[in-house]
């Protein structure tokens, strides 16, 4: 019966990290990072759980005349966001996976 306490001390290190991993994916939610484009001229503001947040466009480069170079910029900006907030949740959660893919984490 030896076997059976390594098997619950092995299940309540998994039921840790499970929890452990569950709080750092909350706490994911209060992290941000921002994508921007000219210098802050486009900002956008996303957190760690990939939920954009905020976009910031600076009266400067408002041109009636070229909206799509200003589609442009945020579609950057925003793709640049996204990417910074899936590198933090993987950075984040990585720890607890050893880069193993993990759906829904």
């Amino acid at each position: 019966m030896r076997g059976m306490g390594n098997m619950q001390q092995m299940m309540r290190k998994v039921q840790k990290m499970q929890k452990d991993m569950l709080e750092a994916q909350e706490g994911l939610k209060d992290k941000t990072v921002e994508g921007t484009v000219f210098g802050d001229m486009v900002k956008v503001i996303a957190n760690g759980d990939g939920k954009i947040l905020d976009i910031i466009i600076k009266q400067d480069i408002v041109d009636p005349e070229d909206v799509e170079m200003l589609q442009d910029m945020v579609l950057t900006a925003v793709n640049d966001a996204l990417e910074k907030a899936n590198k933090l949740k993987e950075d984040t959660l990585g720890k607890f996976t050893n880069g193993i893919n993990i759906p829904g984490f």
